[in-house]
């Protein structure tokens, strides 16, 4: 559901950073190469896909501590499920952060807003 999303924002300047992770379930057991092939044969989508990363706990990547410092959770500040995502300026300013449920059209508004 994002591939819409940058197809119709790239050019103004949005990006998605994807960075998988395996803390849910063992959703994301495969290295990065693999997940990458997936996604890009299954949905014709390529993300910036990084490496990947733990979310929550002691090993917590600082760019995930950063964010969910910037912008908590409703139930708490750690990560409950893939997909989580955060709106992020240019400046790095972390602008909103939506639930994993939050369908990327919803965030439309959001990025209306800040695209200009």
């Amino acid at each position: 559901q994002l591939k819409p999303i940058l197809d119709k924002y790239k050019e103004r300047g949005l990006a998605i950073a994807a960075f998988p992770c395996n803390q849910f379930g063992g959703q994301e057991p495969s290295c990065e190469i693999d997940i990458k092939d997936f996604v890009n044969k299954k949905y014709q989508f390529e993300p910036d896909l990084y490496a990947k990363i733990d979310v929550n706990g002691k090993d917590a990547h600082p760019l995930f501590e950063f964010l969910k410092k910037e912008k908590g959770g409703t139930l708490g500040d750690f990560i409950k499920w893939n997909f989580t995502k955060f709106l992020v300026d240019k400046e790095g300013h972390v602008i909103k952060r939506y639930a994993p449920t939050t369908d990327p059209k919803d965030m439309e508004k959001d990025l209306e807003k800040l695209l200009g």
